[in-house]
């Protein structure tokens, strides 16, 4: 069973300039243990994709289950007992923590708020600081004494407070520094190990995806245009927008992008408020054709398991159209980051 199921996910803001549709009818699945990454280019509709799954914006259309409890029309009030199963990590450490409240009043918040005493607060804040590797004194500190890095660690204790089933991490280690980026990093990986949770992971930095995901959803203009393991996807990937993704993505060795011809993304991501008609991509897509401008392509299965929305199979495959982004098997673990 699914611990996360999403269906058909629309979210839309109203502005002066019109309606930014900026999820259209997003569908994925994550199991219980799995880290399923989400990438694409920023504007693309990933954090708003997942602050819809936390309920901290609106959906217009769809369906949220967490653990088969559809969360989708429920009030606030009737969402307060599945709150400890879901929690959030935030891009800006910083930004997300009050800096008039201590460490220990931070971490301790989400506690509080659950009715938790003293007593057993201050037990599990001390928990949580060893766990993120902090030492107890942190507890009465404030966060201007520590560094980003050390920050997000406070940022993954408070999301680890109720003993969540369900982390969304969004963007959490692109404002850190490369080294402590691979600290954070295997942090949340033994974290996973240790207490069998999942992450829904956002970013753009796709060497992090690609060391810590076991599948991967690529985003664009709010829809998902390729899903599958992160090794399938990184070898042959099937839609131009996700090889224009890793040809694009910096490395040591011009010569070999990810063991195949890649193209360069160009162009700038169309407005939201206008998207193009028909698929999406076909403005930025060097194989585009007529039918490309009009049509939008749905997802379909390749018989290796990936999905892709693309008129045009790159591997030469036949396609099976399918409803939603299933559920693949958890991909081994990829090697450490250099």
């Amino acid at each position: 069973m699914s611990l996360l199921s999403v269906r058909d996910l629309q979210v839309s803001f109203p502005t002066a300039g019109g309606t930014v549709h900026a999820v259209r009818g997003v569908s994925l699945e994550i199991q219980p243990g799995e880290t399923v990454g989400l990438v694409g280019e920023s504007g693309c509709g990933k954090s708003t994709l997942g602050r819809a799954i936390m309920r901290l914006v609106p959906s217009a259309a769809g369906k949220i289950a967490l653990n088969s409890r559809d969360l989708t029309l429920m009030s606030q009030h009737a969402m307060r007992p599945l709150r400890p199963l879901m929690g959030m990590i935030f891009q800006d450490p910083y930004g997300s923590i009050n800096p008039r409240h201590s460490i220990g009043k931070t971490i301790g918040q989400p506690l509080a708020l659950a009715g938790w005493d003293r007593v057993r607060i201050q037990d599990r804040v001390q928990e949580l600081l060893c766990q993120v590797g902090l030492p107890a004194t942190a507890a009465a500190r404030f966060p201007h004494e520590f560094s980003g890095g050390q920050r997000q660690r406070i940022g993954i204790a408070r999301a680890l407070a109720l003993h969540p089933k369900l982390l969304i991490c969004d963007e959490p280690v692109s404002a850190l520094d490369v080294s402590v980026r691979a600290q954070i990093i295997n942090l949340l990986k033994d974290l996973q190990a240790e207490l069998g949770v999942s992450y829904l992971f956002i970013s753009h930095d796709l060497s992090v995806v690609q060391h810590v995901c076991d599948r991967v959803l690529v985003m664009y203009l709010g829809r998902i245009v390729e899903s599958g393991d992160t090794a399938t996807l990184w070898s042959r990937s099937a839609h131009p927008y996700t090889r224009a993704l890793l040809g694009s993505a910096p490395t040591a060795d011009p010569r070999a992008r990810h063991g195949q011809r890649q193209g360069i993304l160009q162009g700038e991501l169309p407005s939201p408020l206008n998207p193009p008609p028909g698929c999406a991509f076909s403005t930025r897509c060097p194989r585009a054709q007529e039918r490309c401008r009009q049509e939008q392509p749905v997802l379909r299965k390749l018989p290796d398991g990936q999905q892709v929305a693309c008129h045009f199979d790159l591997h030469g495959h036949p396609a099976t159209p399918v409803g939603h982004v299933g559920a693949a098997a958890n991909a081994p673990a990829l090697a450490a980051l250099a």
